[in-house]
């Protein structure tokens, strides 16, 4: 391979952001682990969350397509802000990729497919005019977080089970959507891009993720308190998940420049994480 088709393989890994695809897959993989009552399919369930880590690659490849300009100002290192890559190969890397996923996830079973082929639709719906809609482009790409959770228990026939993790993962991502906001906030409103954070100010965005931080730490405690997990759920969410929130919060509050702002969203992706952790040891 020569250097620059390798230099473009790079590119578009980077594109997709690895990462964050990576964490999709395990995701579902551990909602299947939680919400596996018997038998479990582990070819199955890799099949499925191979299909979401397609999916979620395809929707950052499809959000920094139609973001170029915005990223050219906040994100200048991204592969197609800084020309490594062209638009075309991009949006090829972006079909081949939900091919893949709609391809495998038909293999899982038809309402899998279903769920996939409806997250395609939202996220290409969400980079195009969603996003730019106050509130209503983080709700949607938290809500498609947790719809992740609902696929993989969806994947082993007990979607019920994966209601309090899908729960969780809706709040703690709605709270990184804002904070990404705020680190957006500057290259957005040069570009006319309207968020919570430019509308209304950083100090009211700060307050609203303090209420759902403080809403998601108050709900960390019904599913022990309701027996529906046990001791070392409580004891990892204790140790682990709610002290991060609080100094994510206290930081927050302290410090709202980019290189904090963007610590803080990779410290609150952490804690879903830890989060999953503890629903996992505690079922």
């Amino acid at each position: 391979m020569s250097v620059s088709l390798l230099n473009k393989f790079s590119a578009l890994i980077k594109l997709s952001r690895p990462l964050n695809t990576f964490i999709t897959f395990i995701s579902i993989i551990v909602a299947s682990l939680i919400c596996a009552g018997g038998e479990f399919l582990l070819l199955k369930v890799a099949l499925a969350a191979a299909a979401g880590g397609f999916t979620a690659a395809g929707g950052n490849v499809i959000n920094d397509i139609f973001d170029i300009q915005i990223d050219k100002l906040n994100k200048p290192e991204r592969p197609l802000a800084n020309n490594t890559i062209s638009r075309n190969s991009a949006a090829a890397f972006y079909i081949m990729l939900n091919i893949f996923s709609l391809t495998v996830s038909f293999i899982v079973g038809v309402i899998p497919f279903l769920i996939v082929l409806i997250t395609i639709s939202f996220l290409f719906i969400y980079s195009l005019v969603l996003k730019k809609k106050i509130l209503l482009g983080n709700i949607t790409i938290a809500l498609l977080t947790g719809l992740a959770f609902i696929y993989g228990g969806v994947v082993v026939g007990n979607w019920k089970s994966s209601i309090i993790p899908a729960a969780f993962a809706f709040i703690i991502n709605l709270i990184r959507e804002i904070v990404k906001d705020m680190e957006d906030q500057e290259g957005d409103a040069k570009l006319g891009v309207i968020t919570f954070p430019s509308k209304f100010g950083f100090a009211r965005a700060k307050k609203t993720i303090l209420f759902f931080s403080a809403l998601l730490i108050a709900a960390t405690f019904l599913p022990y308190l309701y027996g529906i997990y046990n001791l070392k759920f409580f004891i990892i969410v204790m140790v682990l998940v709610n002290p991060i929130i609080v100094y994510a919060m206290r930081s927050l509050f302290n410090d709202d420049s980019i290189k904090n702002l963007r610590k803080l969203s990779s410290l609150l992706k952490l804690c879903m994480l830890f989060g999953l952790a503890a629903i996992y040891f505690g079922k």
